[in-house]
């Protein structure tokens, strides 16, 4: 069994490098066996169905357009991720999960088990910081993202404690 944990999301553009923020704690806090990987995959589109497919699972962390509080964790799994309404794309750059999951499937190679572990965004603009609602909610998004791994069998070991944040993170310096 294969399991992929994918982080969306431009790192440039605040809240929107929540993906591969979560992405980043889970590789510094823990050590994963060889059949999980850690993906940051950027802004790929429809380019996702290369990533999800051959995995027999996957779990996904981006931020999502829905209604609630910023930091807001919420998690869709199986057939609840094909019926989350897509927003219009603007760019092949657009998230694509539903589409991905459903060629990846249709090719006769997608996951059997699939989830979304996203939180809603409080901005979004160039060169922003994660805004501290969303920082918080990788934690928790990252959490349940361990917790996942594990109710699939894979042993999941913790990191001695140290600093996750990296540099590039922290924003500009005073």
């Amino acid at each position: 069994m294969t399991l992929a944990v994918i982080g969306l999301g431009n790192v440039l553009l605040g809240d929107d490098g929540f993906g591969p923020f979560v992405v980043e704690l889970l590789r510094r806090r823990y050590g994963f066996p060889p059949a999980v990987e850690l993906l940051d995959l950027g802004t790929p589109g429809l380019g996702l169905v290369t990533y999800v497919h051959g995995h027999d699972a996957v779990v996904i962390v981006d931020v999502v357009a829905r209604a609630g509080n910023p930091g807001d964790v919420r998690v869709w799994e199986g057939d609840e991720l094909g019926r989350m309404a897509s927003a219009p794309r603007v760019s092949p750059h657009d998230p694509a999960v539903a589409e991905a999951l459903s060629i990846a499937r249709a090719a006769g190679n997608g996951p059997r088990d699939a989830c979304l572990v996203g939180t809603i965004p409080l901005c979004q603009e160039l060169g922003a910081p994660l805004s501290a609602p969303v920082r918080a909610a990788a934690d928790v998004a990252a959490d349940i993202v361990r917790r996942r791994v594990e109710s699939h069998g894979f042993g999941v070991h913790r990191r001695a404690p140290r600093d996750v944040e990296p540099d590039w993170w922290r924003g500009p310096r005073q």
